[in-house]
């Protein structure tokens, strides 16, 4: 086999917005996309070895990629949540919404952070014979009420996650993200977002 330069073809790799990324809506040209938006689909694009769709699809809006990406990097950097209870939260959520970007791409990182090839199929089913215990079961009752039933939402809900053992912060935390993927899963399903072929694989073995 003849010797290659893997740094100098790693460096010189562009990202490509796949086409097919999302169904509704154009997807945008990488090359014209402003600096800051090259910069971090490239840093996803090296970190995941491929460009999760979804950064395609946002990037259709810069300004909104901007905000989305923010809020969502809060969400996971500052958690008072263990980052498998952030997936947790995001599958069962988008299994109620049927959000078939969100099912199969946070179905993939549910398996890694949680280290169980099944999880994520049962969560997407029916989180509630899914093989989790009754903490996060608690966690994912009030969540899945937040995201089909709000108005039912009351203080009770808290006292269970306080009692669950979730502290103010957590319990904050789960609304959040519980919110913010509710506005994923929408706008996943409104542009008719595609999930990548690579995440239907991965953390399966």
């Amino acid at each position: 086999m003849a010797d290659t330069d893997d740094t100098d073809s790693a460096t010189d790799a562009t990202p490509t917005l796949a086409d097919d990324a999302m169904a509704n809506f154009p997807v945008p040209d990488f090359a014209a996309l402003p600096e800051d938006l090259r910069e971090r689909i490239e840093a996803e694009t090296e970190e995941a070895g491929f460009t999760p769709n979804v950064f395609s699809a946002f990037a259709y809006k810069p300004s909104h990629f901007r905000a989305f990406f923010q809020y969502h990097d809060a969400l996971v950097e500052d958690a008072a949540l263990e980052r498998e209870e952030i997936e947790l939260i995001v599958v069962a959520v988008s299994g109620v919404n049927h959000c078939y970007y969100c099912n199969v791409a946070h179905g993939a990182l549910v398996r890694i952070y949680a280290d169980d090839p099944q999880l994520a199929d049962q969560l997407v089913a029916n989180y509630r014979t899914a093989d989790i215990n009754e903490t996060h079961r608690t966690m994912l009752d009030v969540a899945v009420t937040l995201t089909e039933r709000p108005t039912e939402v009351e203080r009770a809900d808290l006292e269970r996650l306080r009692d669950a053992g979730f502290s103010e912060e957590a319990i904050w935390d789960i609304a959040a993200v519980t919110a913010f993927y509710n506005l994923s899963n929408r706008m996943a399903m409104f542009a008719e977002m595609r999930p990548n072929d690579e995440f239907h694989t991965l953390g399966r073995d």
